[in-house]
């Protein structure tokens, strides 16, 4: 990791991991971004659940 990515914030080290991840195995781009949107449609309900619980607790 060079000096500029290691003082990323940490989205941005997770995004060029997951990208180097996706690289390596050679998968096909249209079934990448279909994963993609699954997932986070996945983290956004997760997202969304986090908070509704935070409201409860105020």
């Amino acid at each position: 990791m060079n000096n500029s990515l290691e003082t990323a914030p940490n989205h941005v080290k997770l995004a060029v991991d997951l990208i180097m991840l996706l690289e390596q195995n050679e998968l096909d781009p249209e079934e990448v971004l279909a994963a993609l949107k699954i997932v986070e449609s996945d983290f956004m309900n997760k997202l969304l659940s986090q908070q509704k619980e935070q409201k409860h607790k105020t």
